[in-house]
């Protein structure tokens, strides 16, 4: 739907990377390698972003690191929108809601990484019962037409050390 209403799917990959998860950065050939596109064509929407502010950049030798202006007016908004994009408020209001005793849940896996993906990849910390999120898991799939990959730890055994040793990047999803 979002590819509607933006045409260029560089503009939308530079959307999720950033605005899905505000700790994403990204300087000009690693986006270049991580989006398979011409450098060119991501300066242009680079430029375009950071000159309307969305974006704020930092020199760092010789790259030029970006990210999300999360202070701008307009942050949570898109980030509200790229998340009805994903499906990941739909996760929040039919998963996480009825589960009962979860204390965190975090996305990792592609979408974390700002990169489209038709796979939702999420841990849930806490004491859940797993046959009933199994099976809510299973109708917001068919509701969401995504695949949704998920693992399940008691409070104990997570915590953020042990997430940052398993995925590179992860963003707090929700919290109790």
């Amino acid at each position: 739907m979002i590819e509607i209403l933006i045409s260029s799917k560089t503009r939308i990959k530079l959307l999720l990377k950033f605005f899905l998860n505000s700790s994403n950065n990204g300087y000009l050939r690693g986006l270049e390698s991580e989006f398979g596109e011409s450098t060119n064509a991501i300066r242009l929407e680079l430029n375009k972003f950071e000159n309307a502010g969305l974006l704020v950049s930092k020199k760092e030798g010789n790259k030029k690191y970006f990210r999300a202006n999360i202070t701008h007016p307009l942050f949570s908004d898109i980030n509200n929108i790229l998340l009805k994009f994903t499906g990941l408020d739909s996760v929040v209001e039919k998963v996480i809601a009825k589960l009962g005793d979860v204390k965190l849940v975090y996305l990792v896996g592609d979408l974390a990484n700002g990169l489209s993906s038709d796979v939702i990849d999420l841990v849930f910390v806490g004491n859940m019962d797993k046959k009933y999120l199994f099976s809510l898991i299973q109708k917001t799939q068919k509701s969401l037409g995504k695949k949704i990959k998920y693992l399940t730890f008691k409070s104990s055994e997570m915590d953020e050390n042990k997430l940052s040793q398993m995925h590179d990047n992860y963003l707090l999803l929700w919290s109790k």
